[in-house]
């Protein structure tokens, strides 16, 4: 909203840049976050909103996690909340990208906070339940999937799957691309949500991830620098910086409080749209591929989950002690905080080689 304001005003000129709003956007997001975030840890102390850590089925992790009992939970609402408000202070609100990723932080927001009202509101519940979470999931990346099909149509690249490297291979996936989408977004949003299983694990990775996909919208939004780097230029994605900058700014203010050990929890209210949103961004810049190892940390623990379930099914043995990945480390014997902060460097190792992929 501001930033319509500020255009209109030439001595403002400076803001009108994208490299100047995402700094602002940042900033403002990380402030929200922090003076936001520590009203609302008391108010959810208040209401005694705390996480129930014995709904799992594995006794050794009830033990491990008991002293993180009632901790607050939901604080995903802080994140959701810092990014909306930011984005609507700095980002072009014309921009139908920008409205993409507010239908869809929201979508994914009010999914989340469901699913995390059913688990403290009924005791034995373990909320929503995996069909009716994926078919709410699957409706929007349907949605999301036909509404970029036909739009991304008028562009050369438009249903193209772009492989980083390999230049010259990008295979048409037509109206295929609908369900493509769709399967993204979706597998996505269980990534983040499978890695939220530590003290500050997955909004540090979602931190990484943001200011990786930032630049990576702010060089396919220019026709010069996508041209250099010889990846499709979006016309508009650039706006996508300052939304993704706002998503690390608001990230940074809930690790405050989010790091070991933690004062509250993200809950599904806030990995849901995390992963959701970081997917579609992948989507709109044309790099769903470069996502794999940009967000490599949520892939593995996504697949080690796949892997065990699978792999016990077939044989009644246990590839890991225990699955998602992060969680066989805590079996080995590594501390909670040790395995965060090297699944962190790893993902930071990632974004980098991501942007030399480019």
């Amino acid at each position: 909203m501001l930033y319509n304001w500020f255009s209109s005003v030439h001595s403002l000129e400076i803001l009108r840049h994208i490299s100047s709003r995402s700094c602002l956007a940042a900033f403002t997001a990380f402030f929200i976050s922090m003076f936001f975030g520590h009203w609302f840890i008391k108010r959810l102390r208040a209401l005694k909103v705390g996480e129930d850590t014995t709904k799992t089925d594995s006794e050794e992790l009830r033990r491990m996690h008991s002293d993180k009992k009632n901790t607050p939970t939901m604080g995903g609402i802080i994140v959701i909340a810092s990014i909306l408000i930011s984005t609507l202070l700095w980002c072009n609100m014309y921009n139908e990208y920008i409205l993409l990723l507010m239908f869809t932080l929201i979508w994914f927001g009010v999914l989340g906070f469901i699913d995390d009202y059913i688990k403290l509101t009924q005791s034995k519940a373990a909320g929503l339940t995996d069909i009716s979470k994926l078919l709410f999931q699957s409706a929007l990346g349907l949605i999301l999937g036909l509404i970029l099909y036909f739009h991304m149509k008028k562009f050369t690249w438009g249903t193209h799957l772009i492989i980083p490297v390999v230049k010259g291979f990008q295979p048409d996936l037509g109206p295929f691309y609908i369900i493509v989408v769709a399967f993204f977004i979706v597998g996505m949003s269980n990534a983040v949500n499978l890695t939220d299983g530590l003290d500050g694990l997955a909004i540090g990775c979602g931190i990484i991830a943001g200011i990786a996909f930032a630049v990576i919208a702010y060089v396919s939004g220019r026709v010069d620098l996508s041209n250099y780097v010889r990846i499709p230029y979006v016309p508009g994605s650039g706006e996508l910086s300052v939304f993704c900058s706002a998503l690390a700014g608001g990230g940074l203010g809930f690790l405050w409080y989010n790091c070991f050990p933690a004062q509250v929890f993200m809950g599904d209210t806030g990995s849901l749209t995390l992963g959701g949103v970081l997917g579609l961004v992948a989507i709109i810049v044309k790099q769903e591929v470069l996502m794999i190892v940009i967000g490599g940390i949520f892939i593995a623990e996504a697949v080690s989950v796949l892997m065990q379930v699978s792999f016990y099914k077939m044989t009644k043995k246990r590839i890991f002690r225990c699955a998602p990945l992060h969680h066989h480390f805590q079996f080995k014997g590594w501390h909670e905080a040790k395995v965060t902060v090297r699944f962190w460097v790893t993902a930071a190792l990632l974004a980098v080689c991501s942007l030399m992929l480019l």
